[in-house]
């Protein structure tokens, strides 16, 4: 079949099965006919406020059916749907809305953005209008994620891919027709992308308000789940429930777990892999930009323990140096990345520029390949810890801290240290209580002296987002300028506070 509008995909879903589940959500589960009936009243309420032609309509709701109600509304628009989390504060909302520039705000309260027209949750359509199917549009481009990066600025990442789809095509890893479950918050891409692409393919989409593990787990067997996407914080939560909570749930129907978005500590990786088996653990690395991406399933991974794989049809990655030279297997530098149709052809960004040498691009990750071409990361370029001339990459550390039963999440970040440059320093979510002396002696095990961190932070909230994302960049900068004493015009600086134990 050819490809068609995003806007007609659940129209043609509903004349092939109407009454089959498209989305379940805390109790209420819509048809296939339900939804495309909702949304083609909704996206005639969205035309009344002004959306149009490749407008873009941010999208700022919590994960529900109302928030993909949104996205197919906006789409039968021939506009863009630009997702960002509900949670936003204030000021970093406002940053995102002057950068889209977004024709509507589905999500905000009436007059939080001035003049600009805003809708909150839980907007009603008027049930005057109608619900039958839209004249067909295509939005020049499917989604417009955000994301704040290593630098903390939001910027857009607007996909160069059309809106249109084949229905009937094969998208590995997804099915058509099975059952999918949204573990992961719809603003970040990975929950977005893959659960659209699911439910362009015809998937029922089972939707958790939040991670929880106990549900996710309940949800797997309840509703045998074909195939969930997850990150290391997930998987470890539900880790972490133990062996005699996880054998209680039928998993048997469950085709595969793929992992993204964070690194994996090895010992996690082994675990699932014990649990699920190799076959059914797969883990994809790569960037909302849609660059390369690589791809190792459980299998290849314990011949090529802490690899994420080969680069896929369709991207190339090379390493390189400071001074943006090839580098030979084996040496750590900087990933670069180049899609075979060429530059330009899969993203570009609002409000930042991208990072190119030559022909080829850096998301900002470090990393190093072996003689088979696997790809191994290190880190970002922007979080790696320089002590005395040893460089030290803080995923490596967190996932030490992380693989102690006490803790919950951590993140490690460079100190200013007038001796040897910065200081490893480790912030800790140990939710049942873990001391210094516990955290030495387990990492005594596991690393090497000069990596193990001088001092330790206990703070009492999980340290990643429900994304899995760790932003070490603003953590390291609220510490260094919470031991910053104010300048003291009358004499001398004083010196640096200590750091918080």
């Amino acid at each position: 079949m050819a490809r068609m509008p995003i806007g007609r995909l659940m129209g043609w879903l509903a004349a092939q099965h109407p009454d089959r589940p498209a989305i379940t959500f805390e109790g209420q589960t819509l048809t296939r006919l339900e939804l495309e009936q909702r949304t083609n009243r909704l996206a005639r309420a969205y035309q009344h406020y002004g959306v149009g032609q490749d407008d873009l309509v941010t999208i700022a709701l919590p994960n529900g059916i109302e928030f993909y109600e949104a996205a197919l509304a906006v789409w039968k628009l021939g506009a863009t749907p630009q997702p960002v989390s509900a949670r936003l504060p204030r000021l970093e909302r406002e940053a995102i809305v002057e950068l889209a520039n977004p024709a509507l705000v589905v999500g905000a309260e009436s007059g939080s953005l001035g003049a600009r027209p805003v809708l909150a949750a839980g907007f009603t359509p008027a049930p005057s209008l109608s619900d039958v199917p839209l004249p067909e549009r295509t939005a020049r481009y499917w989604k417009a994620p955000t994301s704040g990066g290593s630098t903390g600025r939001p910027k857009l990442i607007v996909a160069e891919a059309p809106g249109v789809f084949d229905p009937e095509q094969e998208l590995f890893p997804h099915l058509p027709n099975r059952t999918h479950l949204v573990a992961g918050p719809l603003y970040h891409n990975a929950a977005f992308a893959n659960s659209m692409l699911a439910l362009f393919l015809g998937n029922h989409l089972v939707v958790l308000p939040r991670f929880d593990a106990l549900r996710t787990l309940e949800c797997l067997a309840l509703y045998r789940i074909d195939l969930v996407v997850l990150v290391p914080t997930m998987m470890q939560r539900i880790w972490r429930l133990g062996k005699a909570v996880h054998t209680q749930y039928d998993l048997s129907a469950l085709r595969l777990m793929v992992h993204m978005s964070a690194p994996c500590p090895p010992w996690l990786k082994e675990a699932w892999i014990a649990w699920l088996g190799p076959e059914r653990v797969h883990e994809l690395y790569g960037g909302t930009e849609g660059l390369s991406y690589t791809w190792i399933t459980g299998t290849e991974w314990l011949s090529h323990r802490g690899s994420v794989g080969k680069p896929m049809p369709g991207g190339q990655m090379q390493i390189r140096d400071a001074q943006g030279h090839v580098l030979p297997p084996g040496a750590i530098g900087e990933i670069y990345m180049k899609p075979d149709a060429g530059l330009g052809t899969t993203y570009h960004y609002i409000g930042a520029e991208s990072r190119r040498v030559d022909d080829w691009e850096s998301l900002g990750d470090l990393g190093w390949m072996d003689e088979e071409g696997y790809l191994y990361l290190a880190d970002r370029r922007t979080d790696m810890i320089l002590r005395g001339g040893a460089n030290i990459y803080p995923a490596e550390v967190e996932a030490a801290i992380d693989a102690h039963p006490q803790v919950r999440s951590s993140a490690v970040i460079g100190l200013p240290d007038e001796d040897l440059g910065q200081r490893v320093h480790a912030i800790v979510d140990a939710p049942g209580g873990v001391t210094d002396a516990e955290l030495l002696a387990h990492l005594a095990e596991r690393l090497v002296r000069y990596k193990i961190p001088q001092s330790f932070e206990y703070v009492s909230e999980p340290l990643r987002d429900d994304d899995g994302k760790v932003r070490r960049s603003a953590l390291r900068d609220q510490r260094i300028a919470a031991s910053t004493p104010p300048a003291d015009p009358s004499g001398p600086p004083s010196a640096p506070s200590p750091a918080v134990r």
